[in-house]
């Protein structure tokens, strides 16, 4: 298997004495995957999409994110990995209030040394791309909960990404903003985009092809594999 992400016996520790929020975590999803890791508050999801995201790095244990082993990289190489390699969305938004689409878009560019024009042409298709082609100068607070949503989808892959992270992206949503949501990560997926949902809905993970189930730092199921533990 082509892999993108690739964590070996990762562990991530903070404080003194040191707590493990990651505890020897191993896995690897391949490119084109459409994967779920599920678990309750304080499971340790966050710490891993942290590190997956390179947002953090592992105390012990190595990461490998599109071939690139994270513990080599310094700050900056870092920094250029996600922004061109990883897009993010999050389960507030994150937009700029008061800014058009297109706008909140283009910015998802900022740090990649893309010219103004080509941003804003480049966030026109992006939002082509998620259905909101006719809302590109409205501004984030004229906007649905499930239009914001879709705004922040596709500023995380204007840059067209092979990796997107989703971090409860459904989370403030009603039932049927959140299905629409799902619907487009599964667009994006079949277009080749891998895509990794973290999220403590179990039901949304049961309809997702795979999923990893994470609890007090260890993955305890992996649908891929037998039970791990």
């Amino acid at each position: 298997m082509n892999a993108i992400i690739e964590l070996a016996d990762v562990q991530r520790s903070y404080g003194e004495p040191p707590v493990l929020a990651c505890a020897g975590v191993s896995l690897t999803v391949g490119r084109g995957e459409f994967v779920a890791i599920v678990g309750p508050s304080g499971s340790g999801k966050s710490t891993l999409l942290n590190i997956i995201g390179t947002l953090d790095r592992p105390t012990t244990g190595t990461a490998r994110i599109d071939g690139q082993a994270v513990d080599a990289l310094g700050d900056r190489a870092l920094s250029a990995l996600r922004a061109h390699r990883i897009g993010f969305v999050f389960q507030q938004f994150h937009l700029a209030e008061g800014v058009t689409a297109i706008d909140n878009v283009a910015d998802g560019l900022l740090y990649t040394g893309v010219p103004r024009a080509e941003r804003r042409r480049r966030a026109f298709t992006a939002l082509n791309r998620v259905g909101l082609g006719h809302r590109l100068g409205h501004r984030s607070n004229q906007l649905s909960g499930g239009e914001r949503q879709r705004v922040a989808i596709a500023r995380a892959v204007v840059g067209d990404p092979p990796l997107l992270l989703a971090d409860e992206p459904t989370g403030n949503l009603d039932s049927a903003s959140g299905a629409a949501i799902v619907e487009l990560l599964y667009d994006l997926n079949e277009q080749g985009t891998t895509v990794v949902v973290i999220t403590h809905d179990t039901q949304l993970a049961e309809g997702l092809p795979r999923r990893i189930a994470i609890r007090d730092g260890h993955v305890v199921a992996d649908s891929a594999e037998a039970v791990v533990s």
